[in-house]
């Protein structure tokens, strides 16, 4: 007979019953940030509809949208020119009556080491397309980790999007140590390792490939298939949302193949 308990992670219970909307820095608007905006105004509206305080977004990006933004990510050919972040992020409080906030600035700190300004938040997501970024997040999130002071509304988790032409992944890290509860039912675990951490090899290998901007759409999707942002978001959001509606997971992520439609999921612990 097998006894083995199924691994567990329980929600850290600041994000289920906040005081105030939980914040959130989500890091990049491109192909994926700026679909995984849209999906957390409808989890903010949601939220809010089930009683809970709901989301406060910053959004960081200091890109302008270009030609060959159009199409595969969220702009419109009037909004050239403008800043990704700001021009999201305007729509988003528009339609949705939040305000949400914009920074036309990379999340990475400056010239003398000092951490961004607003760096600090309960939720983090990043959606970027290159390496160094998620090295330089990582070490932030663990000086700010470092920089504990107790308050409820402290670094919890970062969730990591990231994709090639055609396969994606998306992982679930916890900011330090999440209390669990005490359980007979299930093994349960505090600590979900960092992307950087558990796949730096594998990131460090994909440095290789090509990642400067396009010109156009036509050669934007000779890097990227058209949906495969998509696909990862509504994936890698729903993983959030159950985090906040069930309070526990068994999964922290997973790896994503559009080409053949499969996809593995990654179990915690």
């Amino acid at each position: 007979m097998n006894t083995e308990k199924t691994k567990i992670h329980f929600t850290d219970n600041y994000l289920i019953n906040p005081t105030n909307p939980i914040t959130v820095n989500l890091i990049g608007a491109g192909g994926t940030g700026s679909k995984v905006l849209t999906a957390l105004m409808e989890m903010n509206h949601s939220l809010i509809e089930l009683g809970h305080a709901g989301l406060q977004v910053r959004l960081w990006d200091d890109d302008i949208i270009t030609s060959a933004n159009l199409g595969r990510q969220r702009f419109a050919e009037c909004e050239t020119g403008l800043y990704k972040s700001v021009s999201l992020v305007n729509r988003a409080n528009r339609f949705s009556g939040t305000s949400w906030k914009a920074e036309t600035q990379k999340f990475e700190k400056d010239k003398f080491g000092r951490l961004p300004e607003n760096a600090k938040s309960t939720i983090y997501i990043t959606c970027v397309d290159n390496v160094q970024t998620r090295f330089g997040v990582a070490e932030i999130l663990k000086e700010i980790s470092y920089r504990r002071n107790y308050s409820r509304d402290e670094p919890k988790y970062w969730l990591d999007f990231g994709n090639s032409r055609h396969t994606g992944q998306v992982l679930l890290s916890t900011i330090g140590t999440i209390k669990q509860p005490n359980s007979e039912k299930y093994e349960t675990v505090a600590s979900l390792p960092f992307v950087t951490e558990e796949f730096g090899d594998l990131l460090k290998q994909s440095e290789h490939q090509d990642d400067t901007p396009s010109c156009s759409l036509a050669e934007a999707l000779e890097k990227q298939e058209l949906f495969i942002n998509s696909s990862l978001t509504q994936m890698g959001c729903s993983l959030l949302w159950n985090l906040f509606r069930n309070g526990m997971t068994e999964y922290r992520g997973f790896f994503h193949n559009l080409k053949d439609y499969r996809t593995h999921p990654i179990k915690v612990g």
